[in-house]
């Protein structure tokens, strides 16, 4: 079974948590999303001229890809502090009111997987967003009453993986709202050396190419690469990290230059091997595979869509011409077995 702290699992990990001193802290060191970073800092520029707030943001989009890193950037740009929290750990609206009524003018709020906010507690967020103030009720049945509380300006910043989850009375709430992409290698490389400077490990630039090659275009597992390989350039080698060493240790933990690893082949094979190449349910194959049909959709399907090895079809799934060419296997005719 793939483990639930998957390597190339995007969402982060513990281990990832020592990844936080290598986020950006200012908007120019921020790496990739060009036209995304670009409109940030007009916007933050312009608010900052008017002495305001920033509108609220919305960012969507895969993770391990900045968001989180963005937003305390957001922060640090327009001097205010920064309140992280996630919608899952909001269950109440009370919880909600006491985050709101501590923020400070010009505060950030960022709240990570947003679209998974309770209705009840979105039902608070509406007038905190548009007019900065707070409905509560104190009481119960006939002696309750409501009362209405003003709250400093403040900018929420909400994240999700999921954008088409949100309800759309939130999402038109947001006065900037924006997608980010998968980066391609070159931006990944410039994140690579960066980072291995903050780690203060020696990286040439043909082994930034490598790992950011392999690293299925997400910062987040570019860095988790590149810890890897310097446990490995230490213990095996000098410390320095050259493309010998990259080498080795994408085999030793089964990853080729595209950035498959062992599980998205099993997949692929599964696939290709026991069902004729599709199409077949998620459901079978999570079966087929001993795995949660979450965790194929979550975790193994996204990156062969994005390579062109697989396709989703309302009949099921299927691997496509590249699957077959990548496993090394003649393409199946219609009507007809794949040939092994």
């Amino acid at each position: 079974m793939i483990e639930e702290t998957r390597f190339y699992d995007p969402n982060e990990q513990v281990s990832d948590e020592k990844e936080f001193s290598l986020r950006p802290k200012v908007l120019d060191d921020f790496i990739g999303q060009d036209n995304l970073r670009r409109n940030l800092s007009v916007f933050i520029k312009a608010a900052k001229h008017r002495n305001e707030s920033l509108e609220h943001v919305l960012f969507y989009g895969p993770p391990g890809l900045g968001k989180t890193s963005l937003a305390n950037i957001i922060a640090n740009e327009m001097d205010g502090h920064i309140k992280i929290t996630s919608g899952p750990a909001i269950e109440r609206p009370g919880d909600l009111a006491a985050i709101l009524t501590n923020l400070k003018q010009g505060d950030i709020l960022f709240i990570d997987e947003i679209h998974r906010l309770n209705r009840s507690v979105e039902e608070v967020l509406y007038p905190a967003m548009e007019d900065f103030e707070l409905d509560i009720v104190i009481g119960k049945g006939p002696a309750a009453r409501s009362i209405r509380l003003n709250l400093e300006s403040f900018t929420l910043v909400g994240a999700t993986t999921r954008a088409g989850a949100l309800s759309a009375p939130l999402r038109d709430r947001f006065g900037i709202i924006e997608k980010f992409e998968f980066y391609d290698a070159t931006e990944l490389s410039k994140i690579v050396s960066r980072s291995a400077h903050l780690l203060g490990t020696s990286i040439c630039k043909e082994s930034a190419t490598l790992i950011a090659q392999a690293s299925r275009g997400t910062p987040r597992i570019a860095n988790r690469i590149l810890k890897r390989v310097r446990d490995w350039s230490q213990v095996y080698a000098s410390g320095d990290i050259t493309k010998d060493n990259v080498t080795a240790s994408l085999d030793a933990l089964g990853i080729d230059a595209m950035g498959i690893d062992q599980n998205d082949r099993r997949y692929l094979e599964t696939i290709i091997h026991k069902f004729s190449g599709g199409p077949v349910g998620v459901d079978t194959l999570a079966a087929s595979m001993s795995e949660e049909s979450e965790t194929l959709e979550d975790v193994i399907e996204p990156y062969l869509l994005q390579k062109g090895f697989l396709d989703r079809t309302a009949k099921g799934r299927m691997a496509t011409p590249l699957g077959y060419e990548y496993m090394g296997v003649q393409v199946a005719q219609p009507n007809q077995r794949a040939l092994f």
